[in-house]
């Protein structure tokens, strides 16, 4: 009897004993079960992300490539309209016969075809301007902003003001330029869609970042129909914005003020 005990004892002693290494070897098959899993998802998780990236990427360029293209048929519709014709009509004046004319009549020849010259100069010039506004290359974007500002007042529909803070600091010539055709493109969908009485352009620097506030009382958009607006295949000028906001990896929020009927278009660049 006390054989089978001391027999019973010494069994359960070696279970207890080798129980503990078992336990530990599962708790590791375990563990290394669950980080191979979770290493398997995360590598999952990261080719989706890069493939995402890569999607963004594909669908910013497009846009940027659009842009781009629209803004070359724009320019060369100006062109080819109106500095054309003109162009056309000084040549006609510059003919053979010009050297066949009285004194008289070549002067006013002449002078006729200055002056058409000067109209095609002037409007080569505004396109020039167009493309590249030399306040904003020369001032900056508080003065292009400004002047944008001005223009508006001065149709007398809308009453528009602006007010600015940090003025020493500058992005560079590319940057900037990106963030007026964003300012551009905002107001333009304002000035046409919402019937605004009143626009409010705020300006300044917040921890190194440019932080721009538009506000109107017109018909506006919240963030909601943003969103929706942008996802679809139309509006290419909303896909400009969010497109040019994605390039300069900064931020665009549109809300609407729960009291006031004021609509409130926030950005911020890094």
């Amino acid at each position: 009897m006390n054989c089978c005990v001391a027999a019973a004892f010494n069994w359960n002693e070696l279970v207890r004993s080798n129980t503990i290494p078992l336990l530990l070897l599962l708790l590791v098959a375990v563990l290394l079960f669950v980080l191979f899993f979770y290493q398997k998802r995360i590598k999952s998780f990261n080719t989706k992300l890069l493939a995402l990236e890569k999607k963004q990427q594909q669908l910013l360029l497009d846009a940027s490539l659009r842009y781009q293209e629209e803004e070359r048929k724009k320019l060369s519709a100006n062109l080819h309209d109106d500095a054309g014709p003109l162009l056309a009509t000084a040549r006609l004046y510059l003919n053979d016969q010009l050297l066949e004319q009285d004194k008289a009549t070549q002067a006013k020849t002449i002078a006729m075809t200055r002056t058409i010259l000067d109209e095609a100069i002037g409007l080569v010039r505004s396109i020039s301007h167009d493309l590249i506004p030399p306040t904003l290359k020369n001032f900056g974007l508080h003065s292009a902003i400004n002047d944008l500002i001005k223009k508006i007042n001065g149709a007398g529909v809308v009453t528009a003001s602006a007010s600015f803070t940090s003025y020493d600091k500058r992005y560079n010539e590319e940057k900037e330029m990106i963030i007026y055709r964003i300012v551009l493109e905002l107001l333009n969908n304002i000035l046409k869609h919402s019937q605004a009485s009143f626009i409010d352009i705020e300006q300044h620097w917040h921890q190194q970042q440019y932080r721009l506030l538009i506000s109107h009382d017109g018909n506006g958009l919240t963030q909601q129909i943003f969103d929706r607006l942008n996802n679809q295949p139309e509006g290419m000028g909303l896909k400009n914005i969010a497109g040019r906001i994605r390039l300069l990896e900064g931020s665009i929020h549109f809300e609407k003020e729960p009291v006031k009927n004021i609509y409130a278009i926030k950005i911020s660049i890094p």
